[in-house]
C-alpha cells in the first residue's frame, strides 16, 4: 500500500528507505514500555528480565 501511495516502482525502494524507520520506532517503543514499567516498581532493574533489541 504505502510502494502505491508513493509511487516507488519497486518494493525493495519502500523497504530500503523506510525499515530503519520501523526498527527505530520499535526500539523506542520497547524503551518506553521498559521505562512505564519501572516506574513506582522500587526495584532494581533485573538484568536477566531484559531483551536485547537489535
Amino acid at each position: 500500500m504505502i510502494k502505491e501511495l508513493l509511487s516507488h516502482a519497486h518494493i525493495g525502494v519502500t523497504v530500503g528507505v523506510y525499515a530503519h524507520v520501523r526498527l527505530r520506532l520499535q526500539r523506542q517503543a520497547i524503551e518506553n514500555l521498559g521505562n512505564a514499567l519501572a516506574q513506582g516498581d522500587g526495584a532494581p532493574e533485573d538484568p536477566s528480565a531484559t531483551a536485547v533489541v537489535r
